[in-house]
């Protein structure tokens, strides 16, 4: 259960060695994840305590998938063994087998699997809830993780969008952080599965590129999206021509 008084010991010690995270824990997902897992808990400290949230990674943004919550994901899947899982399930009554809708987990290792929400819409949460919630009834997940943001990115993000080096619109109070986690597992929306929630601090922020630069980063990236959206906008002989005409200026 999310904590009510005195945090557990194991999940001090999981605070204790990722002091720039904000760490909050559904049945006991703490011990769980410490006791019965400790080569995958292993995995996720040694991760999560290399992150950096770069400035220049935030101006840039990237939607649900950023490059930040790619990093994490590449980390786990690329060099700790954890891979991205899709679960068949169907129902079978008598003979008849019903098919229901495929489960898919974004880094899963050993029945425990985790989840990065770093800008997708807060219904996410509803999707891998009750992911995680079915997954352990059918004894296929023993706990599941979700990393988020921290409400206390907000502040940050305010005040970048006002020095316009961000969108206004990006990581929005509709989006994924632990201000709309919290409620839905309080809510018993991931049922019995026990599940460690992770947020995303303000203290992990890294002034990587100065104002100066993040502005010209953007600027970039607007005319590379401005070329893009206008090549789309061109028919198949439109294209053909394009390319034709830079092949001729490059043979010059």
């Amino acid at each position: 259960m999310p904590e009510k008084g005195q945090p557990t010991a194991s999940l001090k010690k999981i605070r204790a060695a990722l002091p720039r995270f904000e760490i909050y824990e559904w049945r006991h997902a703490s011990a769980v994840l410490i006791t019965d897992f400790p080569d995958e808990w292993r995995d996720i400290r040694d991760v999560l305590s290399r992150f950096k949230l770069l400035k220049s990674q935030v101006c840039v943004g990237g939607g649900s998938k950023s490059k930040m919550a790619g990093w994490i994901d590449s980390e786990l899947t690329d060099n700790k063994g954890w891979d991205e899982r899709e679960f068949e399930t169907a129902i079978r009554i008598d003979k008849e087998e019903i098919q229901s809708p495929t489960h898919k987990v974004d880094c899963f290792k050993n029945r425990v699997g985790l989840e990065i929400e770093w800008n997708n819409k807060d219904p996410f949460f509803d999707r891998d809830l009750n992911n995680f919630r079915l997954l352990f009834d059918l004894r296929a997940l023993a706990l599941g993780v979700i990393v988020t943001r921290s409400d206390d990115l907000q502040p940050l993000f305010k005040e970048l969008a006002r020095k316009k080096l961000k969108s206004k619109t990006a990581f929005g109070e509709s989006t994924t952080h632990m201000g709309k986690l919290r409620p839905r597992l309080e809510g018993g929306a991931g049922g019995g599965c026990p599940v460690l929630a992770i947020g995303i601090t303000a203290s992990l922020f890294t002034e990587d590129i100065s104002d100066d630069a993040a502005r010209k980063l953007l600027a970039r990236l607007e005319e590379a999206r401005a070329k893009k959206k206008a090549r789309k906008a061109l028919s198949p002989q439109e294209l053909d021509l394009l390319e034709a005409a830079k092949d001729d200026s490059e043979e010059e």
